[in-house]
């Protein structure tokens, strides 16, 4: 990321040494400077935000708090039952979270601390329902989704999301598993081939379609990209991608050579367009590499040998769509006629 404008990194470093600022103090006044002037024009013109940790403290910070959870675990499991000490994982994992998240605005120690939380609370709704049954399954997800709804509401995590859209998936397996193609007698492949009529198939389509959605809900309040709206909404892309290209793409692919990969084609076209359009290359990233993945698992098991030459064009399309991404992205969106929400999509140069 850049120096933001009126002021260098150094300049803060300076501040922190001379005792003029903390460094949380710091940080903030940095991204205070970002936003008031514009914290996507700071960024090099073919970037898309993201932020995983800031650096190695957070790193440091967060294999202690993995210590300090596994110890909080260890001790209560000596002076309770499972249920109190899941409850007492929870409860630590909220009151740090009040520190790391709310005070410090540190990222990955925060992401560690919902992973801990939304762990101790899916193990609390798992010993109070019970696994048996679909009933208790769903239960169990509507309890810990519920858990990560009010974390997100109070601490604001872009990763909350992440974890809402996995227990939704885990919801939908729950519900399609009754009526899922057995896998011994069809081959797992089935299981996600919509021409076998799986119920699996249309169940991770339709999450798929629900995540998708709920990105463009987030993209669309900020299409600059500048706060905690675009990051939700990175992190359900990155979930709505595999499910989507898992049961289309395979469904194609299963089909064969001919009318099959033509279609795999198009339907690789297709999402190519429209991460472009959208502006997001995680979408298609995460889209295209979980498919490289699994062709080349499917085709492997198979004895088939054209996996190689699907790998290898995946592999020039994206590379060259990451070299030309930003003209390639003004040309399409200015062919485009007019749309719904069409303004509310990020930036482009409307004029050659």
């Amino acid at each position: 990321m850049t120096d933001a404008p009126g002021f260098t990194r150094d300049d803060l470093r300076a501040g922190v040494a001379a005792g003029l600022l903390t460094e949380p103090q710091a940080a903030s006044l940095l991204a205070l400077a970002q936003a008031r002037h514009g914290a996507r024009s700071t960024l090099p013109e073919e970037d898309e935000p993201f932020e995983l940790f800031r650096g190695f403290a957070e790193i440091f910070i967060s294999v202690g708090l993995v210590l300090l959870l596994s110890g909080v675990i260890g001790i209560s499991a000596l002076f309770g039952s499972p249920l109190l000490l899941m409850a007492v994982t929870a409860g630590a994992c909220w009151m740090l979270a009040r520190y790391f998240t709310l005070r410090r605005r540190m990222v990955l120690p925060s992401i560690v601390l919902v992973c801990g939380f939304a762990a101790a609370i899916a193990a609390v709704a798992g010993w109070l329902v019970g696994p048996e049954g679909t009933g208790g399954g769903l239960l169990t997800c509507a309890l810990i989704a519920a858990g990560l709804a009010l974390w997100y509401r109070v601490f604001r995590l872009p990763f909350t999301m992440f974890l809402l859209g996995l227990t939704g998936l885990a919801a939908v397996v729950i519900v399609t598993d009754s009526i899922a193609p057995d896998a011994a007698l069809h081959g797992w492949q089935a299981m996600f081939d919509l021409r076998a009529g799986s119920g699996l198939a249309l169940g991770t389509l339709a999450f798929g379609l629900a995540a998708f959605a709920g990105g463009m809900w987030f993209d669309s309040r900020d299409p600059h990209r500048l706060g905690r709206h675009a990051a939700s909404g990175f992190w359900l892309h990155l979930l709505a991608a595999p499910a989507l290209v898992n049961t289309v793409a395979l469904t194609f692919y299963n089909m064969g050579p001919g009318t099959g990969y033509v279609l795999l084609a198009l339907a690789l076209g297709l999402i190519a367009m429209l991460a472009l359009v959208i502006d997001r290359r995680s979408f298609l990233t995460a889209g295209i590499g979980y498919l490289a993945f699994l062709i080349t698992l499917v085709a492997r098991q198979g004895g088939e040998l054209d996996w190689p030459w699907v790998v290898l064009i995946l592999g020039a399309v994206i590379t060259g769509l990451g070299a030309t991404w930003t003209d390639l992205r003004a040309r399409l969106m200015r062919a485009l006629p007019g749309f719904p929400g069409k303004r509310r999509l990020p930036p482009y140069l409307e004029t050659p």
